[in-house]
Protein backbone atom coordinates (compact mmCIF):
# COMPACT_ATOMS: atom_id res chain seq x y z
CA UNK A 1 0.00 0.00 0.00
CA UNK A 2 1.42 3.38 -1.16
CA UNK A 3 2.01 5.84 2.12
CA UNK A 4 -0.02 8.47 2.88
CA UNK A 5 2.53 10.67 2.78
CA UNK A 6 4.18 9.95 -0.43
CA UNK A 7 2.83 11.89 -3.55
CA UNK A 8 2.47 9.93 -6.91
CA UNK A 9 5.75 7.25 -5.75
CA UNK A 10 8.59 7.52 -3.16
CA UNK A 11 11.32 9.12 -5.77
CA UNK A 12 8.65 11.80 -7.32
CA UNK A 13 8.09 12.67 -3.45
CA UNK A 14 12.12 12.94 -2.84
CA UNK A 15 11.91 14.50 -5.40
CA UNK A 16 9.58 17.39 -4.96
CA UNK A 17 10.43 17.46 -1.12
CA UNK A 18 13.96 19.06 -2.04
CA UNK A 19 12.39 21.06 -4.88
CA UNK A 20 10.16 22.42 -2.39
CA UNK A 21 12.95 23.96 -0.25
CA UNK A 22 14.77 24.89 -2.68
CA UNK A 23 11.93 26.93 -4.05
CA UNK A 24 10.99 28.85 -0.86
CA UNK A 25 15.08 29.34 -0.94
CA UNK A 26 14.59 31.02 -4.36
CA UNK A 27 11.95 33.54 -3.70
CA UNK A 28 13.74 34.62 -0.40
CA UNK A 29 16.85 34.92 -2.41
CA UNK A 30 15.47 36.36 -5.29
CA UNK A 31 13.41 38.96 -3.09
CA UNK A 32 15.87 39.88 -0.64
CA UNK A 33 18.60 40.93 -3.44
CA UNK A 34 15.91 42.99 -5.39
CA UNK A 35 15.04 45.11 -1.80
CA UNK A 36 18.64 44.93 -0.90
CA UNK A 37 19.73 46.85 -4.15
CA UNK A 38 16.94 49.08 -4.04
CA UNK A 39 17.02 50.26 -0.27
CA UNK A 40 20.50 49.74 0.52
CA UNK A 41 23.30 49.77 -2.07
CA UNK A 42 21.35 52.39 -4.51
CA UNK A 43 19.21 53.93 -1.80
CA UNK A 44 18.16 57.41 -3.14
CA UNK A 45 19.72 57.18 -5.97
CA UNK A 46 18.34 58.39 -9.58
CA UNK A 47 19.50 54.93 -11.09
CA UNK A 48 18.15 52.82 -8.79
CA UNK A 49 15.27 51.58 -10.72
CA UNK A 50 18.46 50.51 -13.28
CA UNK A 51 20.24 48.78 -11.09
CA UNK A 52 17.41 46.56 -9.80
CA UNK A 53 15.99 45.93 -13.72
CA UNK A 54 19.30 44.22 -14.31
CA UNK A 55 18.85 41.31 -12.03
CA UNK A 56 16.39 40.44 -14.07
CA UNK A 57 18.68 41.08 -17.63
CA UNK A 58 20.99 38.95 -15.59
CA UNK A 59 18.83 35.90 -15.26
CA UNK A 60 17.21 36.49 -19.23
CA UNK A 61 20.51 36.93 -20.80
CA UNK A 62 21.12 33.17 -19.12
CA UNK A 63 18.31 31.69 -19.89
CA UNK A 64 18.16 33.10 -23.78
CA UNK A 65 22.36 32.04 -24.32
CA UNK A 66 22.91 29.58 -22.60
CA UNK A 67 19.11 27.49 -22.08
CA UNK A 68 19.48 26.25 -26.23
CA UNK A 69 23.01 25.03 -25.96
CA UNK A 70 22.34 23.50 -22.54
CA UNK A 71 20.34 20.79 -23.65
CA UNK A 72 22.83 19.31 -25.57
CA UNK A 73 24.64 18.50 -22.76
CA UNK A 74 21.56 17.58 -20.41
CA UNK A 75 20.84 14.69 -23.46
CA UNK A 76 24.25 13.52 -23.38
CA UNK A 77 24.72 13.22 -19.87
CA UNK A 78 23.05 11.35 -16.65
CA UNK A 79 20.15 13.07 -16.12
CA UNK A 80 20.17 12.69 -12.11
CA UNK A 81 24.26 13.67 -12.02
CA UNK A 82 23.31 17.01 -13.85
CA UNK A 83 20.80 18.17 -11.71
CA UNK A 84 23.01 17.15 -8.46
CA UNK A 85 25.97 18.85 -10.34
CA UNK A 86 23.67 21.85 -11.10
CA UNK A 87 23.30 22.39 -7.48
CA UNK A 88 26.28 21.88 -5.94
CA UNK A 89 27.31 24.81 -8.22
CA UNK A 90 25.00 26.81 -7.39
CA UNK A 91 25.19 25.87 -3.65
CA UNK A 92 29.03 26.95 -3.84
CA UNK A 93 27.80 30.42 -5.61
CA UNK A 94 25.14 31.39 -3.19
CA UNK A 95 28.19 30.32 -0.25
CA UNK A 96 30.85 32.54 -2.12
CA UNK A 97 28.39 35.57 -2.26
CA UNK A 98 26.94 35.08 1.28
CA UNK A 99 30.96 35.49 2.86
CA UNK A 100 31.40 38.43 0.82
CA UNK A 101 28.35 40.02 1.98
CA UNK A 102 29.43 40.12 5.44
CA UNK A 103 31.58 42.74 4.28
CA UNK A 104 30.33 46.36 5.12
CA UNK A 105 28.65 47.87 2.21
CA UNK A 106 31.20 50.82 2.29
CA UNK A 107 34.12 48.43 2.23
CA UNK A 108 33.58 47.68 -1.83
CA UNK A 109 32.37 50.21 -4.76
CA UNK A 110 28.87 49.95 -5.35
CA UNK A 111 29.75 49.14 -9.29
CA UNK A 112 31.69 46.18 -7.53
CA UNK A 113 29.04 44.90 -5.56
CA UNK A 114 26.36 45.06 -8.39
CA UNK A 115 29.09 43.20 -10.49
CA UNK A 116 29.00 40.68 -7.95
CA UNK A 117 25.27 40.43 -7.60
CA UNK A 118 24.94 40.28 -11.65
CA UNK A 119 27.06 37.86 -11.94
CA UNK A 120 25.92 35.83 -9.40
CA UNK A 121 22.81 35.38 -10.53
CA UNK A 122 23.91 35.58 -13.87
CA UNK A 123 25.72 31.75 -13.05
CA UNK A 124 23.04 30.82 -11.15
CA UNK A 125 20.76 31.01 -13.83
CA UNK A 126 23.08 29.30 -15.80
CA UNK A 127 22.97 26.60 -14.10
CA UNK A 128 19.56 26.41 -13.88
CA UNK A 129 19.07 25.74 -17.49
CA UNK A 130 21.13 22.39 -17.18
CA UNK A 131 19.14 21.90 -14.23
CA UNK A 132 15.51 22.14 -15.65
CA UNK A 133 15.61 19.95 -18.41
CA UNK A 134 17.42 17.42 -16.42
CA UNK A 135 14.78 17.48 -14.54
CA UNK A 136 11.84 17.16 -16.78
CA UNK A 137 13.43 14.32 -18.50
CA UNK A 138 13.89 12.34 -15.38
CA UNK A 139 10.59 13.00 -14.46
CA UNK A 140 9.51 10.68 -17.81
CA UNK A 141 11.08 7.80 -15.82
CA UNK A 142 9.83 8.90 -12.66
CA UNK A 143 6.56 9.31 -13.09
CA UNK A 144 4.49 6.87 -15.69
CA UNK A 145 0.92 7.90 -17.76
CA UNK A 146 -0.73 11.32 -18.97
CA UNK A 147 -2.88 11.63 -15.71
CA UNK A 148 0.12 11.02 -13.29
CA UNK A 149 2.51 13.22 -15.35
CA UNK A 150 0.51 16.05 -15.07
CA UNK A 151 -0.64 15.16 -11.30
CA UNK A 152 3.25 16.32 -10.98
CA UNK A 153 3.22 18.84 -13.00
CA UNK A 154 -0.20 19.90 -10.91
CA UNK A 155 2.36 19.73 -7.57
CA UNK A 156 5.02 21.75 -9.10
CA UNK A 157 3.26 24.57 -10.03
CA UNK A 158 1.21 24.33 -6.54
CA UNK A 159 4.71 24.21 -5.28
CA UNK A 160 6.07 27.45 -6.95
CA UNK A 161 3.30 29.03 -6.19
CA UNK A 162 3.01 28.54 -2.45
CA UNK A 163 7.50 29.58 -2.51
CA UNK A 164 6.07 32.90 -3.71
CA UNK A 165 3.64 33.46 -1.21
CA UNK A 166 5.76 31.85 1.65
CA UNK A 167 9.56 32.86 0.49
CA UNK A 168 8.66 37.22 -0.31
CA UNK A 169 7.28 38.03 3.43
CA UNK A 170 10.39 35.91 4.92
CA UNK A 171 12.58 37.72 3.04
CA UNK A 172 12.18 41.53 4.30
CA UNK A 173 12.53 40.57 8.07
CA UNK A 174 15.50 38.28 7.10
CA UNK A 175 17.10 41.49 5.23
CA UNK A 176 16.01 44.38 8.29
CA UNK A 177 16.68 42.37 10.83
CA UNK A 178 18.92 39.63 10.67
CA UNK A 179 21.42 41.05 7.22
CA UNK A 180 21.76 40.28 3.77
CA UNK A 181 24.34 37.69 4.78
CA UNK A 182 21.56 35.17 6.27
CA UNK A 183 19.16 35.67 4.24
CA UNK A 184 21.75 34.45 1.29
CA UNK A 185 22.58 31.33 3.73
CA UNK A 186 19.11 30.10 3.40
CA UNK A 187 18.92 29.85 0.28
CA UNK A 188 23.03 28.43 0.29
CA UNK A 189 21.44 25.58 2.50
CA UNK A 190 18.24 25.00 0.10
CA UNK A 191 20.67 24.22 -2.51
CA UNK A 192 22.53 21.15 -0.06
CA UNK A 193 18.54 20.23 0.85
CA UNK A 194 17.60 19.49 -2.55
CA UNK A 195 20.58 17.68 -3.57
CA UNK A 196 20.41 15.24 -0.30
CA UNK A 197 16.95 15.02 -1.75
CA UNK A 198 18.04 14.30 -5.24
CA UNK A 199 20.80 12.03 -4.52
CA UNK A 200 18.47 9.69 -2.49
CA UNK A 201 16.41 9.14 -5.51
CA UNK A 202 16.44 5.44 -6.02
CA UNK A 203 15.52 5.34 -10.01
CA UNK A 204 18.29 6.16 -12.56
CA UNK A 205 17.13 7.13 -16.25
CA UNK A 206 17.27 4.49 -18.48
CA UNK A 207 18.36 6.91 -21.04
CA UNK A 208 20.83 9.78 -22.35
CA UNK A 209 24.90 9.08 -22.60
CA UNK A 210 26.13 7.67 -18.96
CA UNK A 211 29.45 9.59 -19.41
CA UNK A 212 28.41 13.09 -17.94
CA UNK A 213 28.38 13.87 -14.86
CA UNK A 214 27.78 11.66 -11.89
CA UNK A 215 28.99 8.59 -14.02
CA UNK A 216 32.45 7.15 -14.90
CA UNK A 217 31.48 4.68 -17.85
CA UNK A 218 33.16 5.39 -21.58
CA UNK A 219 30.21 5.81 -24.07
CA UNK A 220 28.54 2.74 -25.56
CA UNK A 221 27.36 1.99 -29.16
CA UNK A 222 27.36 4.40 -32.06
CA UNK A 223 29.92 7.63 -31.72
CA UNK A 224 28.68 10.83 -30.43
CA UNK A 225 27.98 13.78 -32.94
CA UNK A 226 29.84 16.76 -32.04
CA UNK A 227 28.59 19.15 -30.25
CA UNK A 228 27.43 21.79 -33.11
CA UNK A 229 25.76 18.60 -35.16
CA UNK A 230 24.30 18.07 -31.71
CA UNK A 231 22.38 21.28 -31.52
CA UNK A 232 21.41 21.11 -35.21
CA UNK A 233 19.86 17.80 -34.56
CA UNK A 234 17.64 19.31 -32.01
CA UNK A 235 16.76 21.99 -33.41
CA UNK A 236 15.88 20.26 -36.77
CA UNK A 237 14.19 17.43 -34.92
CA UNK A 238 11.92 20.29 -33.03
CA UNK A 239 11.13 21.91 -36.53
CA UNK A 240 10.07 18.58 -37.94
CA UNK A 241 7.36 17.77 -35.55
CA UNK A 242 4.32 19.76 -36.26
CA UNK A 243 3.09 18.63 -32.84
CA UNK A 244 6.02 20.06 -30.78
CA UNK A 245 6.10 23.68 -33.24
CA UNK A 246 2.47 23.57 -32.67
CA UNK A 247 2.67 23.32 -29.09
CA UNK A 248 5.52 26.22 -28.84
CA UNK A 249 3.56 28.21 -31.42
CA UNK A 250 0.34 28.57 -29.05
CA UNK A 251 2.30 28.90 -25.96
CA UNK A 252 4.29 31.83 -27.87
CA UNK A 253 0.83 32.77 -28.86
CA UNK A 254 -0.55 33.08 -25.29
CA UNK A 255 2.49 34.77 -23.83
CA UNK A 256 2.16 37.56 -26.22
CA UNK A 257 -1.71 37.84 -25.12
CA UNK A 258 -1.53 37.27 -21.27
CA UNK A 259 2.36 39.09 -20.76
CA UNK A 260 0.54 42.34 -20.83
CA UNK A 261 -0.74 41.94 -17.29
CA UNK A 262 3.35 41.68 -15.47
CA UNK A 263 3.75 44.81 -16.67
CA UNK A 264 0.60 46.92 -16.62
CA UNK A 265 -1.48 45.45 -14.23
CA UNK A 266 -0.30 47.60 -11.26
CA UNK A 267 -1.60 50.33 -13.22
CA UNK A 268 -4.69 48.70 -14.07
CA UNK A 269 -5.50 47.78 -10.32
CA UNK A 270 -4.69 51.75 -9.40
CA UNK A 271 -6.62 53.69 -12.32
CA UNK A 272 -9.16 51.15 -13.71
CA UNK A 273 -10.05 49.23 -10.34
CA UNK A 274 -10.09 52.30 -8.63
CA UNK A 275 -7.65 51.20 -6.28
CA UNK A 276 -4.87 52.36 -3.81
CA UNK A 277 -0.98 51.02 -4.73
CA UNK A 278 -0.88 49.27 -1.40
CA UNK A 279 -3.47 47.17 -2.01
CA UNK A 280 -1.57 46.07 -5.07
CA UNK A 281 -0.07 43.07 -2.99
CA UNK A 282 -3.25 41.45 -3.16
CA UNK A 283 -3.76 41.23 -6.46
CA UNK A 284 -0.77 38.92 -6.35
CA UNK A 285 -2.08 37.10 -3.48
CA UNK A 286 -5.12 36.12 -5.45
CA UNK A 287 -3.00 34.93 -8.51
CA UNK A 288 -0.86 33.19 -6.20
CA UNK A 289 -3.77 31.40 -4.58
CA UNK A 290 -5.36 30.95 -8.29
CA UNK A 291 -2.08 29.58 -9.32
CA UNK A 292 -2.27 26.66 -6.15
CA UNK A 293 -6.08 25.93 -6.91
CA UNK A 294 -5.79 25.67 -10.28
CA UNK A 295 -2.51 23.12 -10.09
CA UNK A 296 -4.03 20.99 -7.57
CA UNK A 297 -7.45 20.42 -9.75
CA UNK A 298 -4.92 20.23 -12.93
CA UNK A 299 -4.48 16.73 -12.72
CA UNK A 300 -8.13 15.76 -12.44
CA UNK A 301 -9.57 18.10 -15.22
CA UNK A 302 -6.57 16.15 -17.45
CA UNK A 303 -7.66 13.00 -16.41
CA UNK A 304 -11.21 13.85 -17.31
CA UNK A 305 -10.88 15.85 -20.37
CA UNK A 306 -7.24 14.49 -21.40
CA UNK A 307 -3.77 16.66 -22.18
CA UNK A 308 -5.16 18.14 -25.19
CA UNK A 309 -8.78 18.88 -24.95
CA UNK A 310 -7.81 20.60 -21.04
CA UNK A 311 -5.19 22.71 -23.11
CA UNK A 312 -7.22 24.52 -25.54
CA UNK A 313 -10.24 24.97 -23.31
CA UNK A 314 -7.96 26.10 -20.60
CA UNK A 315 -6.98 28.68 -23.16
CA UNK A 316 -10.45 29.76 -24.44
CA UNK A 317 -11.41 30.06 -21.02
CA UNK A 318 -8.78 31.99 -19.60
CA UNK A 319 -8.86 34.15 -22.70
CA UNK A 320 -12.65 35.04 -22.04
CA UNK A 321 -12.18 35.58 -18.62
CA UNK A 322 -9.18 37.81 -19.14
CA UNK A 323 -11.72 40.41 -21.59
CA UNK A 324 -13.86 39.89 -18.47
CA UNK A 325 -11.45 41.28 -16.00
CA UNK A 326 -10.34 44.18 -18.61
CA UNK A 327 -13.76 45.71 -18.08
CA UNK A 328 -13.44 45.49 -14.24
CA UNK A 329 -14.19 48.68 -12.41
CA UNK A 330 -13.99 47.63 -8.60
CA UNK A 331 -10.95 46.06 -6.55
CA UNK A 332 -12.75 43.29 -5.16
CA UNK A 333 -14.74 41.95 -8.52
CA UNK A 334 -11.05 42.21 -10.80
CA UNK A 335 -9.67 40.62 -7.40
CA UNK A 336 -12.02 37.89 -7.72
CA UNK A 337 -11.89 37.37 -11.40
CA UNK A 338 -8.24 37.44 -11.71
CA UNK A 339 -8.09 34.53 -9.21
CA UNK A 340 -10.41 32.66 -11.40
CA UNK A 341 -8.75 33.63 -14.37
CA UNK A 342 -5.58 32.22 -12.94
CA UNK A 343 -7.03 28.75 -12.45
CA UNK A 344 -7.60 27.54 -15.84
CA UNK A 345 -4.10 29.07 -16.75
CA UNK A 346 -2.18 26.82 -14.57
CA UNK A 347 -4.20 23.88 -16.16
CA UNK A 348 -2.96 24.73 -19.26
CA UNK A 349 0.60 25.22 -17.57
CA UNK A 350 0.50 21.62 -16.16
CA UNK A 351 -2.04 19.99 -19.32
CA UNK A 352 0.57 20.78 -21.88
CA UNK A 353 3.68 19.22 -19.08
CA UNK A 354 2.86 15.50 -20.73
CA UNK A 355 2.11 16.47 -24.26
CA UNK A 356 5.73 17.56 -24.28
CA UNK A 357 7.05 14.41 -22.22
CA UNK A 358 5.15 11.77 -24.65
CA UNK A 359 6.31 14.05 -28.13
CA UNK A 360 10.05 14.14 -27.04
CA UNK A 361 11.90 10.98 -27.78
CA UNK A 362 14.28 10.16 -24.74
CA UNK A 363 17.65 11.36 -26.57
CA UNK A 364 15.75 14.73 -27.37
CA UNK A 365 14.22 15.67 -24.24
CA UNK A 366 16.54 17.90 -22.75
CA UNK A 367 17.14 19.64 -26.71
CA UNK A 368 13.22 19.79 -26.83
CA UNK A 369 12.81 21.73 -23.47
CA UNK A 370 16.48 23.71 -24.43
CA UNK A 371 14.20 25.40 -27.46
CA UNK A 372 10.63 26.10 -25.48
CA UNK A 373 12.29 27.61 -22.28
CA UNK A 374 14.12 30.27 -24.07
CA UNK A 375 11.94 31.07 -26.71
CA UNK A 376 8.56 31.19 -24.46
CA UNK A 377 11.04 33.36 -21.97
CA UNK A 378 11.68 35.81 -24.88
CA UNK A 379 8.03 35.88 -25.72
CA UNK A 380 7.05 36.73 -22.45
CA UNK A 381 10.03 39.28 -22.64
CA UNK A 382 9.06 40.99 -25.84
CA UNK A 383 5.58 41.04 -24.25
CA UNK A 384 6.23 43.04 -21.43
CA UNK A 385 8.00 45.37 -23.48
CA UNK A 386 5.62 45.82 -26.69
CA UNK A 387 2.53 46.47 -23.77
CA UNK A 388 4.85 49.01 -21.62
CA UNK A 389 5.41 50.90 -25.03
CA UNK A 390 1.82 50.84 -26.34
CA UNK A 391 0.70 51.80 -22.99
CA UNK A 392 3.37 54.55 -22.49
CA UNK A 393 3.23 55.90 -25.91
CA UNK A 394 1.05 54.99 -29.04
CA UNK A 395 -1.90 54.68 -26.83
CA UNK A 396 -1.46 56.95 -23.95
CA UNK A 397 -4.20 59.49 -23.11
CA UNK A 398 -5.89 56.93 -25.03
CA UNK A 399 -9.74 57.32 -24.82
CA UNK A 400 -13.13 55.62 -26.56
CA UNK A 401 -16.18 54.36 -26.39
CA UNK A 402 -18.25 51.76 -28.18
CA UNK A 403 -21.73 50.80 -27.61
CA UNK A 404 -21.99 52.81 -24.12
CA UNK A 405 -18.40 51.32 -23.19
CA UNK A 406 -15.63 53.26 -22.44
CA UNK A 407 -11.94 52.22 -22.86
CA UNK A 408 -8.67 53.50 -21.74
CA UNK A 409 -4.99 52.26 -23.07
CA UNK A 410 -4.38 49.86 -20.77
CA UNK A 411 -7.75 47.97 -20.36
CA UNK A 412 -7.70 47.85 -24.11
CA UNK A 413 -4.60 46.72 -24.45
CA UNK A 414 -5.78 44.05 -21.73
CA UNK A 415 -9.17 42.91 -23.65
CA UNK A 416 -6.75 42.84 -27.29
CA UNK A 417 -4.91 40.68 -24.88
CA UNK A 418 -7.82 38.26 -23.71
CA UNK A 419 -8.72 37.86 -27.82
CA UNK A 420 -5.33 36.88 -28.64
CA UNK A 421 -5.31 34.38 -25.97
CA UNK A 422 -9.11 33.12 -27.77
CA UNK A 423 -7.58 33.01 -30.90
CA UNK A 424 -4.45 30.76 -29.41
CA UNK A 425 -7.08 28.52 -27.91
CA UNK A 426 -8.53 28.07 -31.51
CA UNK A 427 -5.87 27.44 -33.23
CA UNK A 428 -4.66 24.33 -30.28
CA UNK A 429 -8.52 23.26 -30.85
CA UNK A 430 -7.37 22.74 -34.38
CA UNK A 431 -3.85 21.71 -34.28
CA UNK A 432 -4.88 19.75 -31.27
CA UNK A 433 -7.30 16.94 -31.95
CA UNK A 434 -8.70 15.00 -29.20
CA UNK A 435 -7.08 11.14 -30.20
CA UNK A 436 -4.48 10.54 -32.08
CA UNK A 437 -2.36 7.37 -33.56
CA UNK A 438 0.22 6.05 -31.14
CA UNK A 439 3.44 8.05 -31.88
CA UNK A 440 7.13 6.73 -32.86
CA UNK A 441 8.31 9.21 -30.83
CA UNK A 442 9.74 7.07 -28.10
CA UNK A 443 11.34 4.95 -30.81
CA UNK A 444 12.54 7.71 -32.49
CA UNK A 445 15.92 7.94 -30.60
CA UNK A 446 18.60 8.43 -33.19
CA UNK A 447 19.25 11.02 -34.94
CA UNK A 448 16.43 13.19 -37.08
CA UNK A 449 17.48 11.67 -40.29
CA UNK A 450 17.04 8.19 -39.36
CA UNK A 451 13.37 7.12 -40.35
CA UNK A 452 12.13 6.02 -36.80
CA UNK A 453 12.96 9.90 -35.67
CA UNK A 454 10.99 11.06 -39.32
CA UNK A 455 8.10 9.06 -37.77
CA UNK A 456 8.11 10.30 -34.37
CA UNK A 457 8.38 14.15 -35.52
CA UNK A 458 5.47 14.30 -37.37
CA UNK A 459 3.13 12.37 -34.91
CA UNK A 460 1.10 13.83 -32.07
CA UNK A 461 1.51 12.31 -28.73
CA UNK A 462 -1.35 9.68 -27.68
CA UNK A 463 -3.37 10.75 -24.99
CA UNK A 464 -6.07 8.64 -23.59
CA UNK A 465 -9.56 10.21 -23.35
CA UNK A 466 -11.42 9.98 -20.16
CA UNK A 467 -0.69 25.13 -17.28
CA UNK A 468 5.66 31.23 -17.90
CA UNK A 469 5.26 33.49 -15.80
CA UNK A 470 0.29 31.92 -13.24
CA UNK A 471 1.43 35.24 -12.72
CA UNK A 472 4.32 34.02 -14.33
CA UNK A 473 2.61 32.54 -17.18
CA UNK A 474 3.86 30.05 -19.92
CA UNK A 475 5.91 27.96 -17.87
CA UNK A 476 6.35 24.32 -18.03
CA UNK A 477 7.85 22.73 -14.74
Amino acid sequence: MTPRLTLINRDYTRLWLGQAVSSVGDAVFSTTLVLWVATVLAKDETWAPVAVSGVLMASSAAVLVIGPLAGVFVDRWDKRGTMLLSEAVRGVLVALLTVVSFLPTDALPKGMWLALVYTTVLLLHAAGQFFSPARFAILADLVKGDADRARAAGIAQATGETAWIIGPPLAAPLLFTAGLQWALLFNALSYAVSYVAIRSIGARPATGDPTGPGSTRKPEGRQRAGLRREFTDGLRFFARSRFLVALLLLAVIGQFGIGALSTLNVFFTTDNLHAEAHLYGYVGMAMGVGGITGALCAGRVVQWFGARRSTWISLLVSGVLLVAYSRQSGFLAGVALLFVFTVPLTVLNTAMAPLLLAAAPPDYRGRVMAVFYPVTKLASMLSAVLSGWLAGSVLHGFTGSAGGIRFGPVDTIFAVSGLIVVLSGVYAWLALPGTADEPAAEAGAGAPDEPAAEAGAGTAPSVPVHRPPHHRPGSIE
